[in-house]
């Protein structure tokens, strides 16, 4: 089998618990760049929180790409070309904040450059550092958001937020897609919106079969590619439900799971 796509995600995935992208694992992205192979970033994170590691990985001198909301969004880092994009109303991001407010769970949306919320938690400023991005906290939430929004993220305790999510999923699950990208975060974003769906625009984009791409990752998000994926890779430290759906399963992130990868299946070491 001839790999011309790897997709990775971030954090778990190709960050390591410091959120750093080892050296080992950085080197052998570079070999796989040079031998044609696509990097592909696919993330819940926003995009503007993404493009550090992007240009890291060079992805702006080689074709790569970067998936961000979970698939709401693709652009081409060397072109920055738009390929795909789906949003939020303002309308519905009022509707999510009545039902996160219902359900007693914290609420953002995203403007650019930017995280709007009313509230403040942990995983709020979490989302904040992970991305770089400058938490903008408004009186009003509805008055704020005058604008579309890629998705919301609503954050709480991870065993509390289990039950949100499946109250969320009862009230909107015919409109909606939501899931949770880690423990403590939700995301509602816009039907058929998760990395699967968009890998098959970006897919299409390129032309490239399924079948020639590598998905790795470890969270809950990660699973529609990792079971749509030619090969699907969970991290050693994925949760259980996406190492069952796996391929096959690697090291984990702090110990260049990445590179096991690429080593075994694009080169056949």
């Amino acid at each position: 089998m001839s790999y011309k796509m790897i997709v990775l995600d971030l954090d778990g995935t190709l960050m390591s618990s410091k959120n750093e992208i080892l050296p080992e694992t950085k080197q052998a992205l570079f070999k796989a760049q040079e031998n044609g192979v696509m990097i592909v970033l696919a993330s819940g994170r926003p995009t503007y929180g993404m493009i550090k590691a992007a240009k890291e990985l060079r992805l702006d001198e080689y074709p790569g790409y970067i998936l961000s909301y979970n698939g709401g969004r693709i652009i081409s880092v060397q072109t920055d070309e738009l390929i795909y994009d789906k949003s939020l109303t303002p309308e519905i991001c009022h509707e999510l904040y009545d039902l996160a407010r219902e359900m007693n769970v914290n609420i953002m949306a995203y403007e650019d450059e930017a995280i709007i919320t009313e509230d403040d938690d942990q995983y709020i400023r979490k989302e904040g550092a992970i991305n770089n991005m400058p938490l903008n906290r408004v009186k009003g939430f509805k008055e704020a958001i005058t604008f579309n929004s890629v998705k919301c993220l609503c954050t709480g305790e991870p065993e509390y937020l289990a039950e949100v999510e499946m109250k969320f999923k009862e009230r909107l699950g015919e409109r909606l897609s939501v899931m949770r990208s880690m423990p403590f975060f939700l995301e509602i974003m816009p039907q058929n919106i998760n990395k699967a769906y968009s890998l098959q625009k970006l897919l299409d984009h390129v032309g490239l079969d399924k079948s020639q791409l590598i998905a790795c990752g470890d969270g809950y998000n990660d699973l529609p590619m990792i079971e749509f994926a030619g090969l699907g890779v969970a991290m050693g430290n994925a949760v259980d439900e996406v190492k069952a759906a796996a391929n096959y399963v690697t090291a984990s992130n702090n110990d260049n799971g990445i590179a096991q990868v690429i080593e075994k299946f694009i080169f056949n070491k």
